[in-house]
């Protein structure tokens, strides 16, 4: 097996990622403290084609040399905005009809594993500060709290890791055959 070289890969320039079907999933960062971590979320928005991701309160901004590190150009491809308040944003999704999904852990909080996302919903997934969580506001607002099923002895996984994890399982089960 031989490992495909760069320009082999069938990447979309930026202008064709603008104009291309994006997947009804929407990312709400609240109040995320590293740089490093919100330029991994837009590096997987960028995979996933996702549509927008919100940045709200303390949530950095690009252009940063920091996120751009580990964004690697997607803050150019992936459409976002800037919130204040991440509770503005989730009732603005809401009276849109967008499904509000926090990950976190929380009582008659739905496993990952047992989420099944409904054809032709739009969602939108918030992922909390790295310390602190998504906010206990923004929880009681979601229509569903989502939790990753973790079995060692930490049961903590880093932000990006999160979105990551979410977003392709997600991703994944909007795009199987029916």
């Amino acid at each position: 097996m031989r490992k495909l070289k760069n320009e082999e890969l069938d990447r979309l320039e930026v202008s064709e990622f603008k104009t291309a079907e994006k997947s009804p999933i929407l990312i709400i960062l609240d109040n995320i403290r590293s740089l490093n971590n919100i330029g991994s979320v837009f590096r997987t928005s960028d995979a996933f084609l996702i549509e927008k991701i919100y940045l709200c309160g303390i949530t950095a901004q690009p252009p940063h040399n920091d996120i751009r590190k580990t964004a690697l150009g997607s803050t150019e491809t992936v459409d976002w905005e800037h919130f204040e308040n991440t509770i503005a944003i989730v009732e603005k999704l809401k009276s849109e009809n967008i499904k509000i999904c926090s990950i976190e852990q929380a009582e008659n909080a739905t496993m990952l594993n047992d989420f099944e996302p409904k054809p032709n919903e739009k969602y939108a997934f918030v992922f909390g500060n790295e310390v602190k969580g998504v906010a206990q506001n923004v929880v009681d607002a979601s229509d569903v709290v989502i939790e990753i099923p973790q079995y060692g002895t930490k049961h903590s996984l880093n932000i990006s890791v999160s979105c990551g994890v979410v977003v392709w399982d997600v991703f994944s089960k909007m795009k199987k055959p029916i």
